[in-house]
């Protein structure tokens, strides 16, 4: 294993290859296609709320920490107080992402605070910066010690500033900002800054660099999907460009990934406003008098809904809303389950959308 001393940034070698910018050009197209596509949908909290939750399930399996659908839904819907660790462990993935959204969109800036916050909130603690020598990445089946991140904290830190710098003061490079973004994740990666939650910290910060440099509004895509798909070849080319110095094929692999997580996003997004459209003509066609906008976002916004979800979102009454919710269930839009003496009512056909993607 050949020792890694981690660069400064900006690199001081060229990254933008013709090959990369061949695929740079396709990604931006693909990107530049979904922020058209995203404002076709009339509520932003429909694909905030459903998408995060895609995301934080996928990104913590890459750690192997594994929840179905099921459980992640109905932890959302709070009945009966059971929820497993794993699936608190997701929540509070999604929580992260969406805290970090909100403060960074304010900010303009992404700041080491920001960053310190997204991994508190994962993993539930102010350990902060690592402090104590000791971390080695090891191979999880053999043992073997695949890399040794710096050990001591003045190293980590610097490294921390200089990466934040590279960041936020885009005078510094002038690269393409999906290169710019899977050299940012690299080098996260490789300062690997906290003793635990790097890797989804640093899933988190693709996005919030993506909607910082006005890529895309919302924080929907998602590279997570890819990663476990390809998560051999991920964690390969990370080490590759530490032993080779071979960044143009962790950076192609990275804005590959965009250009099919993008993709993706955009067929996700167009068959969601075709269900919703459906779902509009069957309710103003057979139950008029209930027909609301509200109360079709409420049923998308929430794949798992009960009464005081629509209680909460149309400001009605608890006998409104269990009448709406009883209409929707009769009409085969949603499907009426029991949990305790609880009920709620799901979406099936938008929960079948976002797992059979």
């Amino acid at each position: 294993m050949k020792e890694y001393s981690i660069p400064d940034l900006p690199l001081p070698r060229e990254l933008e290859s013709r090959a990369i910018l061949k695929e740079v050009l396709k990604a931006s197209r693909q990107l530049a296609e979904l922020k058209g596509v995203i404002k076709t949908i009339p509520n932003e909290n429909i694909l905030i709320n459903s998408l995060t939750l895609q995301e934080a399930q996928d990104s913590s399996a890459v750690e192997n920490i594994i929840t179905t659908q099921d459980e992640l839904y109905q932890a959302e819907l709070n009945l009966d107080g059971r929820i497993s660790l794993a699936t608190k462990e997701v929540q509070r993935y999604a929580s992260a992402l969406r805290q970090g959204f909100l403060r960074i969109s304010q900010a303009g800036v992404i700041t080491r605070r920001h960053i310190l916050d997204i991994q508190a909130e994962l993993e539930q603690n102010n350990a902060g910066v690592r402090a104590i020598p000791g971390t080695q990445l090891k191979n999880d089946r053999t043992g073997e010690v695949i890399y040794t991140p710096p050990q001591h904290p003045a190293e980590i830190n610097r490294l921390i500033d200089n990466l934040l710098e590279f960041i936020n003061d885009n005078e510094l490079s002038d690269l393409d900002p999906l290169v710019k973004m899977a050299v940012i994740h690299h080098q996260f990666e490789s300062i690997h800054p906290f003793y635990d939650g790097n890797g989804r910290t640093g899933r988190i910060l693709n996005i919030l660099y993506l909607v910082n440099q006005g890529l895309l509004d919302l924080p929907i895509l998602y590279l997570s999907q890819y990663i476990i798909q390809n998560k051999q070849e991920y964690y390969h080319l990370l080490q590759k460009v530490r032993d080779e110095g071979d960044w143009e094929t962790w950076i192609t692999y990275i804005v590959r990934g965009v250009t099919a997580t993008a993709a993706d996003t955009i067929r996700l997004t167009r068959d969601l406003k075709s269900l919703m459209q459906e779902y509009k003509v069957t309710l103003r066609r057979q139950e008029p008098r209930i027909y609301s906008q509200d109360l079709l976002n409420n049923i998308f916004r929430h794949p798992y809904t009960k009464i005081e979800f629509v209680m909460n979102d149309l400001r009605v009454s608890r006998p409104t809303a269990t009448a709406y919710l009883g209409k929707l269930s009769g009409l085969g839009i949603l499907t009426k389950h029991k949990l305790g003496r609880s009920h709620f009512y799901v979406n099936d056909r938008l929960v079948s959308l976002l797992t059979d993607r």
